[in-house]
């Protein structure tokens, strides 16, 4: 992983054991997904009236392209959480198949039930997005991060894409974009 993650603690001390324990889970990311942009821990000791001992809850998020995955691991019932190392463990097994699915995503290996993609052609390329033309003559915008198979770099213009429109902050945009055969085609 580029980014070395933010560990934060709550109620208990910082240990070199367990931020130890966190870049060891933490650089098994890459078993699973190789593109995270950034991961913040945070570790926090909750005390109970009628419990004995502390229990601890661990929060995980992991910035990816396009989404944020998180792992909030309460440990309101879970006994086993009153070790640290255990409720780390438990959240980062959590995190690891939700990084797993993710990629899955991804690598389109996972149907989706998304609306039905529609047709257009590349009409514009920059370094790290472009615009589909659409059939109804509309633009779309679509970001690199967006393009199956990590294929941005090999669109040119004019070639045919399939794509999901969805909503973006700015108007519709892609969320999914896949490269046809790279032949130029006219809608």
């Amino acid at each position: 992983m580029l980014l070395s993650p933010e560990i934060t603690f709550r109620g208990l001390e910082s240990t070199p054991a367990i931020e130890g324990k966190v870049h060891e889970r933490v650089e098994r990311f890459d078993r699973y997904y190789q593109r995270i942009m950034g991961c913040r821990v945070m570790i926090e000791s909750r005390h109970r009236h009628h419990h004995k001992g502390k229990l601890y809850h661990v929060r995980i998020e992991l910035t990816v392209p396009g989404d944020q995955l998180v792992v909030s691991r309460e440990p309101n019932h879970n006994h086993a959480h009153e070790d640290a190392y255990a409720a780390i463990r438990d959240a980062f097994d959590a995190m690891e198949r939700q990084l797993e699915s993710f990629a899955r995503r991804q690598r389109r290996e996972i149907k989706t039930h998304e609306t039905p993609a529609q047709m257009g052609r590349v009409g514009e390329l920059d370094w790290d997005h472009g615009r589909i033309e659409t059939t109804e003559g509309r633009s779309i915008y679509f970001h690199r991060n967006s393009v199956a198979s990590d294929g941005f770099d090999e669109l040119t213009l004019g070639v045919a894409v399939q794509y999901i429109e969805a909503d973006g902050d700015e108007g519709p945009q892609a969320s999914l974009v896949i490269p046809l055969e790279q032949e130029q085609v006219t809608v």
